[in-house]
């Protein structure tokens, strides 16, 4: 049976503050990028976002970004790359700890916000992430929005990378996801979002705002979880993927990987 990854966005509350359903969204994904103290999270959010993701056989990932909790990490702050380096290591290190505490490894790590979209243009940055993922632990799955430099740098890197489509976000005609501050760019319509899936699963490319396709191959699809219906979207990509015969599976569970 052919198989698909859907992940989402996860652990993205800080203290009395609360973002997203993560108890539902848990049920419905296979894997789980959980914010590490950057955009959000804190120890206490990261420990239970572990927890729930343990009792749900889920793949457990982290998420670093920017270090701006004001903007939710999806304003670019001017930082060297060395800088950023350092601090995605941070943020990776502190939940690899959390989650050492609770007996378990991570899978894997992906960019949030602002960062991912940087590291998907520029070559620099797309390879100080790679190279503080790597330095973690080279067996830590790099997961990278689809055809951009983070990809690239991934396999540079010699990192098991993991090729990532989104479906409830827009693509431009150049396979770039289109800026927030757009009409459009988020996607709210369960039905598109599920039609965008399996476009993507089925391997016809990244679904364009102009109706056409942007040729690229993808194994995990991303519903984000603060994104309005984040729920129901999820529930219906997933009937949409299970319906066409795809098992939804986490990347993790097709080889060992893990901070050792």
């Amino acid at each position: 049976m052919a198989w698909i990854d859907l992940n989402c966005d996860a652990g993205e509350s800080f203290g009395d503050w609360r973002m997203g359903d993560d108890q539902a969204m848990f049920q419905l994904v296979s894997s789980v990028n959980i914010a590490c103290g950057g955009h959000a999270g804190d120890s206490l959010t990261m420990h239970e976002s572990i927890a729930m993701a343990m009792q749900n056989g889920l793949g457990i990932g982290a998420h670093p970004s920017f270090e701006d909790k004001l903007n939710f990490g999806r304003r670019k702050v001017a930082m060297t790359a060395q800088e950023i380096e350092r601090m995605v290591a941070f943020q990776i290190g502190g939940l690899a700890a959390i989650a050492t505490l609770q007996g378990v490894k991570l899978d894997h790590v992906k960019a949030h916000g602002a960062l991912a979209n940087l590291a998907a243009q520029e070559r620099d940055i797309a390879d100080a992430i790679a190279r503080a993922t790597r330095a973690i632990s080279p067996d830590l799955v790099l997961l990278a929005i689809a055809g951009t430099e983070l990809q690239r740098a991934g396999e540079r890197a010699n990192l098991k990378t993991i090729a990532e489509g989104f479906a409830d976000r827009s693509y431009d005609g150049d396979g770039q996801l289109t800026p927030r501050t757009q009409q459009g760019a988020v996607i709210h319509d369960p039905e598109q979002a599920a039609r965008n899936s399996l476009a993507m699963a089925q391997g016809r490319g990244l679904p364009c705002v102009d109706g056409g396709f942007v040729a690229c191959q993808v194994q995990s699809i991303c519903v984000h979880g603060d994104t309005t219906g984040a729920v129901e979207i999820a529930t219906r990509c997933r009937s949409e993927l299970e319906l066409a015969g795809f098992e939804i599976r986490s990347f993790s569970s097709l080889s060992a990987s893990g901070i050792a």
